[in-house]
């Protein structure tokens, strides 16, 4: 296992890690026992870093990753978030008022079955609310022992900066891959400059890169992708070109698409840390041969081409998620 430092926190972790996401809903068919197994084989292969969130299915994601890691907690080091809820209408709330945070804290800890968060997120930024506020309360619940680093999840620079001036900042997580630049907006330049980590969430395009489906008909009807603007019809239509372009690369590579994608994310800086779902053995598998990938500079170029050619159709997410990045 390749290992990366987390910032300037001098944790060492597995640069590929586990973004646990879809281990129990929103994409394909719920399959606990895949979910418990896939987890298990992760640790066993050397992943260290699992990453889960309090709306993901409402805290039933944090309860199933607690009661796997149980018994195995030295193995792990494991990130969640708080400041996001659902309505049962699909509606978004962000909250990152002080007591929230707190609260949240605890309600994480009670789900997961442990003492201690490794890595705290505040989900998404609330506008309402200065950051140096909420992450004051991060510093607090440091200071108690509670979590033991901050982090920002879909920040922008500013509000990175205010926040590195109150408490250090561990990591942003951001969506990041070959079709989705935005950290290289000025996200990634500024976790650089500041000694923070960048946690690439989403390093296969939520499985469109890898070529598990090419359109909607391919997934299930239940499946959280449906409602998300580039696998609709016809941005599909016009984007699946871009998978096909990976596909051919990474077979003169002799590697599989997936394994490319989450080669060229790391191949971005030492810095970076990734976090690809995964539900099944197979795709664990698919995922770890990404750390025996080596990219030559032209390589990279040709990669980074290919969505400059064809560029991205469609938003990353319905509008209603979408209008809550931090832009």
């Amino acid at each position: 296992m390749q290992m990366r430092i987390l910032g300037a926190t001098g944790e060492r972790l597995s640069a590929l890690g586990f973004g646990c996401m879809g281990l129990v809903g929103w994409y394909g068919k719920r399959d606990d026992d895949e979910s418990r197994a896939t987890l298990l084989a992760a640790m066993d292969a050397g992943v260290t870093h699992f990453d889960t969130a309090a709306s993901y299915q409402v805290g039933e994601n944090e309860r199933f990753v607690g009661s796997v890691i149980r018994g195995r907690r030295e193995r792990v080091f494991l990130a969640t978030k708080c400041g996001i809820s659902r309505g049962a209408d699909g509606s978004l709330a962000v909250d990152n008022h002080p007591a929230t945070i707190t609260a949240s804290c605890d309600a994480s800890l009670e789900r997961l079955g442990i003492e201690r968060i490794d890595l705290f997120y505040l989900h998404r930024i609330d506008t309402r609310v200065p950051i140096e506020e909420s992450v004051g309360a991060l510093s607090r619940l440091v200071a108690a022992g509670k979590i033991r680093y901050a982090g920002l999840s879909e920040c922008s620079v500013q509000t990175l900066r205010k926040a590195c001036a109150v408490h250090p900042i561990a990591a942003v997580q951001s969506e990041y891959s070959l079709w989705t630049r935005d950290p290289e907006r000025g996200i990634l330049a500024a976790c650089r400059e500041l000694g923070v980590a960048l946690v690439a969430y989403s390093p296969l395009g939520r499985g469109f890169l890898a070529g598990n489906f090419r359109s909607l008909a391919d997934l299930p009807a239940e499946d959280a992708r449906r409602s998300m603007p580039r696998f609709q019809d016809a941005n599909a239509a016009h984007n699946v070109a871009i998978v096909d372009s990976v596909r051919e690369l990474a077979k003169r590579k002799g590697s599989t698409p997936a394994q490319l994608a989450i080669a060229w994310v790391l191949a971005q800086g030492e810095n970076i840390l990734t976090i690809p779902g995964m539900k099944t053995r197979k795709h664990l598998t698919d995922n770890l041969g990404a750390l025996a990938v080596s990219l030559t500079r032209v390589e990279l170029d040709e990669l980074r081409a290919i969505v400059e050619r064809t560029p991205v159709h469609g938003e990353r997410y319905p509008p209603v998620m979408q209008q809550a990045l931090d832009h």
